[in-house]
């Protein structure tokens, strides 16, 4: 089955490594690496490398623009680049060596104009898919309802929504949907109902939101603690494998791109 990713805010992921990182001081860094990156082009990423095959939607400008749409035809990823007047953002990682402690730098990204969002969405209504998937960063510029309108061009052509999203915009694209699977973190579950959960409390929110009609699949991803997988008819508690994790840039990403992966 077709799948597109759509990532409103990409960006290049920028990776490496330091024996300290103190304040004032030339951090002297080490092993970088560069990655197309932000939530749809992970996703998109994960599919591709699992044997699947995903288009990713996202705007891109600037020389990092230019750059982002070189390094997705180098991997090779299908894609639709909407060429925008901002910048695309550059995200920074840095592993501390002497701490294991990871720093992650990540701005907002360039804001997009009304035609640029537009444009965004115009790709969306003309591509072809079975599973959609809208994963991503706060976009500046975009109405809180950006990825509700996104639903429901998705419905219109007869595809499931799926759904990677925080703050005000994950609240209003719920209420208004519809949405297939909708893939909170645990921290994002708990702003998203305003308590602090915990395992037994963030079952129950998730069991709302079905039960509410606001997703038919809620899967809550919990970092080394597992994930929780809910349906109307389903509560499933998964625990992580154990692993050396080097980094959890795009962890949530990889999870999300499995998973949609699996389902189709």
């Amino acid at each position: 089955m077709a799948i597109v990713t759509l990532s409103l805010n990409p960006t290049i992921d920028v990776a490496s490594e330091a024996d300290l990182v103190r304040p004032t001081h030339k951090i002297r860094t080490t092993g970088e690496t560069y990655d197309p990156g932000g939530g749809g082009v992970n996703v998109a990423r994960v599919i591709n490398e699992l044997g699947g095959n995903a288009t990713v939607i996202c705007p891109a400008g600037g020389f990092t623009g230019s750059m982002l749409a070189e390094m997705l035809a180098a991997i090779p990823i299908p894609r639709k680049i909407v060429p925008i007047a901002g910048t695309t953002r550059i995200s920074l990682t840095v592993y501390e060596r002497s701490s294991g402690h990871e720093f992650r730098f990540t701005p907002r990204g360039p804001e997009l104009s009304s035609a640029e969002l537009e444009a965004c969405l115009a790709a969306v209504r003309e591509s072809t898919f079975d599973y959609l998937v809208a994963s991503g960063s706060e976009t500046r510029g975009a109405p809180l309802d950006v990825l509700a309108q996104v639903a429901e061009i998705v419905a219109e052509k007869g595809g499931k929504f799926i759904l990677d999203s925080s703050g005000p915009g994950l609240s209003v694209t719920l209420e208004r949907g519809p949405v297939y699977l909708v893939k909170p973190s645990f921290g994002e579950l708990e702003s998203l109902v305003g308590r602090s959960l915990n395992d037994e409390s963030a079952r129950d929110a998730a069991v709302d939101l079905v039960q509410r009609g606001r997703a038919e699949i809620v899967t809550v991803t919990m970092g080394a603690a597992g994930a929780l997988l809910v349906t109307k008819d389903t509560v499933l508690r998964m625990w992580s494998p154990k692993i050396q994790s080097h980094s959890a840039v795009g962890a949530g990403d990889s999870f999300l791109g499995a998973m949609t992966l699996a389902l189709s």
